[in-house]
């Protein structure tokens, strides 16, 4: 990982690159009922790109869970999860310190009782609405590194997008001890390029 990352220096933002803030919710915060550990820490980072895509006039997309209050995803369905992100809840709410502005595309996934959703191209406008704003290189962070943000990165690489991931800008559930730090080295792997805010100018 250390070795690409040294690879690029600088990033400009360009016309056709596009910000991706993954899943920044109340229930996956602390307090939270399936808080990411430290998932607290990574808002001002989110924030600092937030402020550089909106200063470059460029689309800021927000993905969210959203799901139905029998969803397959949840421990009383059979699934892994305790209750979370219910449609219209407090717990489904965006952090209240996050910078989205008004002109953020919000893309709601995991609304299918059936389906867990954690990619945020289940949402199947989702790369459409990507296409309609003519982007390109996605810029990816948010919650959480081993599951939602691993499964959108994958997708975008998968529909042939410049992925850059936001390595100060992610925190990991880590159900496994090293599942965050496996997630990062599986999605560099396939493509993607680790960044942090200081490479942007």
């Amino acid at each position: 990982m250390t070795n690409k990352a040294k690879s690029i220096d600088k990033i400009e933002l360009n016309k056709g690159d596009a910000l991706l803030v993954i899943d920044i919710q109340n229930d996956f915060l602390p307090g939270g009922s399936l808080a990411v550990p430290e998932g607290g820490q990574i808002i001002p980072a989110v924030n600092a790109y937030i402020d550089e895509f909106i200063k470059r006039q460029l689309p800021v997309f927000a993905t969210r869970d959203w799901h139905p209050s029998n969803h397959c995803s949840f421990i009383q369905q059979g699934g892994p999860w305790p209750e979370h992100c219910i449609a219209g809840s407090k717990g489904a709410e965006f952090a209240a310190d996050l910078h989205l502005p008004v002109s953020a595309y919000i893309i709601s996934k995991g609304t299918d009782i059936e389906h867990d959703g954690y990619s945020g191209f289940a949402n199947r406008t989702f790369k459409e609405q990507l296409d309609n704003v003519g982007a390109s290189r996605l810029f990816i962070g948010g919650l959480a590194t081993d599951y939602c943000v691993l499964n959108t990165v994958r997708d975008a690489l998968s529909y042939h997008y410049k992925v850059l991931l936001l390595t100060d800008a992610v925190r990991a559930v880590n159900v496994q001890r090293q599942d965050g730090e496996n997630a990062i080295n599986q999605m560099i792997q396939k493509g993607a390029i680790p960044i942090t805010m200081a490479m942007i100018r």
